[in-house]
This record gives structure tokens, C-alpha cells and sequence, in this order.
């Protein structure tokens, strides 16, 4: 979509391997992290959404940023783990028949479809506890006071002030034809950006980052929230059922208020372009050690679901 003229600066960088090479050791970390226990069909049914695939670009960012201003992905590895549990979690509760109303989640059967909405919601709750406590637990080689000031992050991130707030407003927004763009970028920018951010600043702040550097980060970090956001809608429009592993078209199915819908699609994209654009130029000081980020801002421009 966008021109890329300040997104590339290492053409000799592949996004590929980097990819595959960074989802490779979350998904062996994500394993190991939650072994089946008593009772054992929550645990099934907390693994079954768990390890159910999709892109790890949560905490995939959450280890580029560690590195970015000098840390490890060892120190990082827990606080990326307990971001996709905090990620898989919204998506359990997101999809249950109070919410969305979903029957696909990543190409397979969403938890309650799998399990039952009793099971998927405490499948949920149980993950979204678990996080903070793995981060508490298993985070080594990191300032005590950077790991509380993390699970500060994530508790802001993921209730009322973030996640539970956006939500909330999405939902209200369901068949209101007057919704403003002020409002739909409030609900966005909470109830998906809000993660994003927490993914990319909790990473920075375990590497012991600088003030202006999380500042940097975090624009970077809404800038690609957004535009996130909305290719999602734009791709529940264009894409298939089989590009997204999940059900089409159920945003205008629902009436939902949607940046195509306030904008037109060709606005939306051009929209998407400019933010992608001023994340990048967010991470042109940093150089090489920026790339990543730069590429995985244009991945986030170009996704195909």
C-alpha cells in the first residue's frame, strides 16, 4: 500500500527469516509455558487458543524492542509469552456469542464452539491470570522495578483504560449510524492499539530503555495500531473467509461503525499509508538496529488478513 520511501533502509534485511526464526522460539516457548495441569480440560482448552497458530507479531515486537535498545530476548521471552496469552484471552472473550459471536478463530473452531461458552470463558480468565503471574515468576536478568513497572503496563493495558474500555464502546457502537471518527479511533486505539503498545513499550522497558526512546516507541507503537486497525476492517470487506481463518464480513453483518464505512475504502487505505509512514520515520534514528520495526510496520501495511 504505502510508497515505502522511509519504511525501507536495509534492503539486505529478510523479514522472512527474521519471522520464522523469532515465531520459531515463541511457539517452543508458548509450549512449554503451560503444561497441562488439573483439571485438565481447562488447560486443554487455554492450549487449544493458545497454540492455535497466527502470526506471534504481539510478542514478536516485544523481542525487537528488547533488542533495539540493548537487551535480550531472554529477558524479554516471559512478558512476550504472558502478551499472547493477554492476546489470546481477548480473543476467546471477543468471540463468544455476547460479543461477536464467532465460529472461526485462526482457520479452526473458536474456543466456545470447541468447548462450551462456560469453559471458554474461565479458558479466558484463566490465561489472563496466568500472564501476570509468568511474568512475575520466570523474568530473570531484569531491574525487579522494570519487571513491576511491566505488569503495571499490562494491568493498564488490559482493563477499563484499555482493552475492556474499547470494547465496551465497540459493542455500544453496534448499529449507531452516528458514530464520529474521534469515537471509532477511541475504540481502536484502546481495544487494539492499547496491546500493540504494551507489546512494543513492555520490551523497551525490561532492556532498560531511555524515556525518550519509549516515547519514540510509543508513537511508533499507535501509529501501527491504528493502521492494524484499520486494514482489519478494510480486509473484512475485501478478503475471504479463508484469506482471514475467521468469519467475514461480520463487521458490516453487525452494523459496527468501521473505518471504511465513516471514510470510504480508498480514504482508509490512504489513511493506513500515512500512519505506516510516521512509524517509520519514528524509528529512522535508530538506524539498523531500527529495521525490524520498520519492516514489520510495512508488513502490518501490506497483511492479507
Amino acid at each position: 500500500m504505502t510508497d515505502q520511501s522511509t519504511c525501507v533502509q536495509n534492503l539486505t534485511f529478510d523479514l522472512e527469516s527474521y519471522l520464522q526464526a523469532r515465531k520459531a522460539i515463541i511457539e517452543k516457548a508458548l509450549d512449554q509455558s503451560l503444561p497441562i495441569a488439573e483439571p485438565p480440560v481447562i488447560y486443554e482448552a487455554m492450549r487449544y487458543s493458545l497454540l492455535a497458530g497466527g502470526k506471534r507479531l504481539r510478542p514478536i515486537l516485544c523481542l525487537a524492542t528488547c533488542e533495539l535498545v540493548g537487551g535480550t530476548i531472554e529477558m524479554a521471552m516471559p512478558t512476550a509469552c504472558a502478551l499472547e496469552m493477554i492476546h489470546t484471552m481477548s480473543l476467546i472473550h471477543d468471540d463468544l456469542p455476547a460479543m461477536d459471536n464467532d465460529d472461526y478463530r485462526r482457520g479452526q473452531l473458536t474456543n466456545h464452539k470447541k468447548y462450551g461458552e462456560d469453559i471458554a470463558i474461565l479458558a479466558g480468565d484463566g490465561l489472563l491470570a496466568y500472564a501476570f503471574e509468568y511474568v512475575a515468576a520466570q523474568t530473570q536478568g531484569v531491574n525487579p522495578s522494570s519487571v513491576l513497572r511491566v505488569i503495571a503496563k499490562l494491568g493498564h493495558t488490559v482493563g477499563a483504560t484499555g482493552l475492556v474500555g474499547g470494547q465496551v464502546l465497540d459493542l455500544a457502537s453496534e448499529g449507531n449510524p452516528d458514530i464520529s471518527l474521534e469515537t471509532l479511533n477511541y475504540i481502536h486505539t484502546h481495544k487494539t492499539g492499547a496491546l500493540l503498545e504494551a507489546c512494543v513499550v513492555t520490551g523497551a522497558i525490561l532492556g532498560e530503555a531511555s524515556e525518550e526512546t519509549l516515547a519514540a516507541l510509543s508513537r511508533y507503537a499507535y501509529n501501527i495500531g491504528l493502521a492494524f486497525q484499520i486494514i482489519d476492517d478494510i480486509l473484512d470487506i475485501t478478503a475471504t473467509q479463508e484469506e482471514l481463518g475467521k468469519t467475514a464480513g461480520k463487521d458490516v453483518e453487525a452494523d459496527k461503525a468501521t473505518y471504511p464505512r465513516l471514510l470510504g475504502l480508498e480514504a482508509s487505505k490512504a489513511k493506513a499509508d500515512e500512519l505506516i509512514e510516521a512509524a517509520c520515520a519514528e524509528m529512522s534514528p535508530y538506524g539498523d538496529a531500527g529495521v525490524p520495526l520498520k519492516a514489520i510496520a510495512q508488513l502490518i501495511a501490506n497483511r492479507k488478513n
